[in-house]
């Protein structure tokens, strides 16, 4: 393949694993498009889907993913850590060989349009594909969820860049855009106390004056009986994961908690990892050619 988009399309649905089959499996089998990874959560009721491919076929395998989760997902009986908007939460589109961000931009639109037109479901154009500068951010696009979403939309300036300008009435609104990689990491705190997770992750946030490039909340994991911060880091050359997880360490300290484990949640580039390893490990010029399978991918 000459032209390889990646595509991590986030459903509100983690609980159900027939609806999750369903919805996975149009991403399975397909012609110029390879199936990464999926996980599901009980917690988030949650499911990220990673997909890489031609963009031709990785828009025809979202545009019937849609069609799946519109159909089976009923947000009016949902619940879930997560906030969410819509039965397809979010569709990132970012480029990974042969494309631009431009390019990963029009195809992103070009979907939005299509599942607005097929399924009459709002979307909203977030990240580098966004109508307006205060739309780029997923969290201030979602900010009221679904339940929020029928005054919201009601706003001038919050009219869909797609779509009907009400909110389907059991899907809600998707948000669909292009960006540039981003790692979705957690880290688990030995404690049930969700304001310390809470308080935690608006100091690691760079909205609370945290780090830069990562975007924190804090999650109560029941059936684990502890809770947890969820992040997003937006740019891993900028702000590292070990970065996020030694200030985690030191605020949690002050409440006299511990982390009791970590989470990746879909794929991460290889050299974050080399950049974590050679932190924790101490390595000195520690650098991707010293990885013998990196060899083996040229």
């Amino acid at each position: 393949m000459n032209q390889i988009i990646e595509c991590v399309p986030n459903f509100s649905e983690g609980r159900n694993l027939e609806k999750v089959e369903q919805i996975v499996d149009a991403f399975r089998a397909k012609e110029n498009i390879k199936l990464l990874d999926y996980s599901n959560d009980k917690d988030h009721n949650r499911m990220v889907v990673t997909s890489i491919g031609e963009p031709e076929a990785i828009k025809a395998a979202i545009i019937e993913a849609v069609g799946i989760a519109v159909k089976e997902i009923d947000l009016t009986k949902h619940e879930g850590q997560h906030p969410r908007m819509g039965a397809v939460d979010v569709i990132p589109f970012i480029p990974i060989k042969g494309l631009t961000i431009q390019d990963a931009d029009v195809l992103a639109k070009e979907v939005a349009q299509a599942i607005a037109e097929t399924y009459t479901l709002p979307v909203f154009l977030y990240e580098q594909s966004a109508s307006a500068e205060y739309r780029k951010n997923l969290a201030t696009v979602r900010k009221g969820e679904f339940e929020g979403l029928i005054e919201k939309m009601k706003l001038p300036e919050w009219k869909p860049d797609f779509g009907p300008g009400e909110r389907h009435p059991t899907a809600g609104a998707v948000a669909v855009g292009a960006r540039m990689p981003l790692i979705a990491f957690n880290v688990n705190l030995h404690t049930t106390n969700f304001t310390i997770a809470d308080k935690i992750a608006k100091k690691v946030r760079f909205l609370g004056g945290g780090l830069r490039f990562c975007k924190a909340m804090g999650v109560e994991l029941k059936e684990q009986q502890m809770v947890q911060v969820s992040m997003n880091l937006t740019d891993y050359t900028k702000t590292a994961i070990y970065q996020a997880v030694e200030m985690i360490r030191f605020e949690a300290r002050r409440y006299g908690v511990s982390v009791s484990g970590c989470e990746l949640i879909g794929l991460v580039p290889l050299q974050a990892v080399v950049d974590t390893a050679s932190y924790y490990l101490g390595l000195e010029d520690f650098s991707m050619k010293q990885i013998l399978e990196a060899h083996l991918m040229e």
